[in-house]
């Protein structure tokens, strides 16, 4: 259980704490509006992030007896697929990818939850990094605990950054506090695919 819980938290901090469109919105709302919109959209994206962690486990137990054989190729395919998503999270950061704000904010905590909800589920690189790990780690033991730590701490980073507000907020969402985030998120992706290496 708490090794799964744990897997699940590392795996949660590693794809909620690069600070990109969405981080920057949450970070504007709870600035401009209150900490109240910015808290139901930093819930929006953590929902999400626990959708993608459920469908990357449920998805898991459906296949892992029939990947059993091939374990030690996907444990290298996922490794290698984690690699990929930390240097293209480095390499954003890096570039700096322009970022457009919009001026329209939700005018209820509701309209912020669902705005962002939907926001971070048109984002395919998260299941693509929950289904890595899922798979690289050869099924889904404590699949519930893993879930529950993703959302968890998705949750504490996203209610971190709309607790900012115009404090960290605005640290957060410019170039510098992008940069710093991503690469720290970049260096928890690869340490996770140098685990799966390390267990092959």
């Amino acid at each position: 259980m708490s090794g799964a819980f744990l897997a699940g938290v590392v795996a949660g901090y590693g794809i909620a704490v690069p600070v990109g469109a969405i981080g920057v919105l949450i970070a504007g709302l709870s600035a401009r509006t209150s900490l109240r919109v910015g808290a139901a959209a930093g819930m929006g994206a953590a929902t999400a992030d626990g959708i993608y962690a459920l469908v990357a486990v449920a998805g898991g137990a459906v296949v892992a007896s029939a990947v059993a054989p091939v374990a030690t190729p996907l444990r290298w395919a996922g490794a290698l697929i984690l690699l990929a998503l930390a240097g293209w999270t480095a390499l954003g950061a890096i570039r700096g990818p322009g970022l457009t704000r919009r001026d329209e904010r939700p005018a209820t905590a509701l309209r912020a939850y669902l705005g962002v909800l939907a926001l971070t589920l048109l984002n395919p690189a998260t299941v693509i990094y929950f289904a890595a790990l899922v798979l690289g780690s050869g099924g889904t033991g404590g699949g519930a605990w893993f879930v529950a730590g993703a959302f968890l701490a998705s949750a504490s980073w996203e209610l971190l950054i709309a607790g900012g507000g115009s404090l960290i907020g605005r640290f957060l969402a410019g170039d510098r506090g992008r940069l710093i985030t991503a690469l720290i998120s970049s260096v928890v992706i690869a340490g996770l695919a140098l685990h799966l290496l390390l267990d092959v």
